[in-house]
């Protein structure tokens, strides 16, 4: 039996953005989702555009595949991982599953497993042999609609309503930000450097802030971004354009360089800095998602400096952290959320995140 705010089943269409290709992306009327046993669905109260959104709209290859390997977007598919919603439909056993009622606010984790391979069964959900990720993939269609669906198998959880919808769109990227810290091992009176003061670096500087080390430097181009930075913790900020970052690290740490180097930008150019500003024996931990191949010298990572080397892939265990980072207003998430507009403005919104210049978070409101 499904159950429906005010027992009204839910209407049969609903304008959704649908991508069909790079640089294809259309508002169309898409037929809303009714939920099956164990399933969950919202009305989409606010989605935020993410760096991959921008990069798989512009073709980047991990999207559309090249030469080297094949292409994880599925068109058509609607786009949207960071999201957030009220419950107007449950299929039978949901609430009881996830402790959700109609009405709640809810937000779901962007990957949803399959529970039987060989990494959901060792507990390692995040790197599902699947790959189904909210916005990519056609089993599970995102949050750049009006309606959406939680398949049976996802990680959902409620979220406080006095967390403003715009900025529970964060909580996907700030357990993201949380994970890739947590993959630092920052100790006590480590120098840590953040390349990149957008949502995710910023993050991770509100996250790393929380290990409490000896100096967290803040790494971006934009002048701005890093006074942001500066109001989620960071000590201090600097800017490549305008000084040689890698020799002021080395300044700051007595010739040796940062303990920890966390890269968030997507710019080849910044794994060359982070080897070189790191010390020997640091950690460096790469986030994201690269437009384009990095070439780099290889040694620096052996030979010279017998570096620790970590991934960091989403945002595994740390959703209630995400959630709980934000109801006590540990981030300056007006600073942060810069531009809200309606659903059928989302090319505009793509195209601010994609000049960069002026925005930091932009949300779409269905």
């Amino acid at each position: 039996m499904i159950h429906y705010t005010n027992d009204a089943p839910l209407p049969k269409t609903m304008p959704a953005v649908v991508c069909r290709g790079p640089q294809d992306y259309r508002l169309e009327e898409w037929r809303v989702p009714e939920p099956g046993p164990g399933e969950v669905v919202i009305r989409v109260k606010s989605v935020g555009i993410c760096a991959s959104d921008l990069k798989c709209y512009l073709g980047a290859p991990l999207f559309w595949g090249d030469e080297q390997r094949s292409g994880y977007c599925q068109p058509p598919v609607i786009p949207g991982h960071e999201f957030v919603g009220e419950v107007v439909a449950l299929g039978a056993g949901a609430a009881e599953k996830y402790g959700l009622a109609l009405g709640d606010m809810a937000v779901s984790e962007q990957i949803v497993p399959c529970w039987r391979c060989r990494f959901c069964t060792r507990g390692q959900y995040w790197m599902c042999h699947e790959n189904e990720i909210y916005g990519f993939r056609q089993k599970a269609f995102g949050a750049m609609a009006e309606y959406m669906l939680f398949p049976s198998n996802a990680l959902n959880y409620k979220v406080p309503p006095s967390i403003p919808a715009q900025h529970a769109v964060f909580i996907e990227p700030l357990a993201c930000s949380i994970h890739a810290v947590q993959r630092g091992n920052i100790e006590f009176g480590d120098v840590v450097a953040i390349a990149g003061a957008g949502p995710l670096g910023l993050g991770m500087i509100a996250a790393a802030r929380l290990k409490h080390p000896r100096l967290l430097i803040a790494l971006d181009l934009d002048e701005q971004r890093l006074e942001v930075a500066k109001a989620c913790g960071a000590d201090m900020g600097l800017n490549p354009r305008k000084v040689d970052a890698i020799d002021a690290v080395r300044t700051l740490t007595e010739g040796y360089g940062c303990d920890v180097y966390i890269e968030a930008t997507g710019h080849p150019a910044a794994v060359e800095q982070g080897l070189h500003m790191i010390r020997k024996l640091g950690a460096f931990v790469e986030f994201s998602v690269m437009r384009e191949l990095v070439t780099t010298d290889w040694t620096i990572i052996g030979d010279s400096k017998e570096l620790n080397i970590h991934g960091s892939h989403l945002g595994p265990y740390c959703y209630p952290i995400a959630i709980d980072m934000l109801a006590r207003g540990l981030l300056p998430m007006e600073q942060i959320v810069t531009h809200q507009m309606p659903l059928a403005d989302f090319q505009q919104g793509i195209d601010l995140v994609a000049r960069g210049d002026s925005s930091i978070k932009v949300t779409l409101e269905p």
